[in-house]
Order: C-alpha cells, then structure tokens, then sequence
C-alpha cells in the first residue's frame, strides 16, 4: 500500500474470511482487494470483482 501513496487504507466489507475491501482516503481514490496467501479460495477475485456495484 505504501507503494501505491496509500496513507489510510479505510476497511469495507469482507471477501472472504480475513480478507477486505479497502478503499483509500487520499485524494486519488483507490479500492485495492488484498489478499493473503494463506487466506480465501481459488476464486477470490472473481468473487471480489462480483462484489462491486
């Protein structure tokens, strides 16, 4: 996140267990999905991207 400028990673909702939406709070708004390597399925980010409006 540091990479990115992100100061203030804001947590949204749950993807998968351990596993949020963040959204930044800086003036280039981002909303990264990270995930670990130990946490959610093979599917995580087809199930994230399912999850945006």
């Amino acid at each position: 996140m540091s990479a990115l400028g992100v100061l203030a990673p804001r947590i949204g909702p749950e993807i998968a267990p351990g596993d949020p939406w963040t959204e930044t709070v800086e003036d280039r708004p981002m909303a990264p999905a990270l995930k670990s390597g130990n946490f959610g399925s093979e599917t995580f980010f087809e199930d994230a991207f399912g999850m945006l409006p």
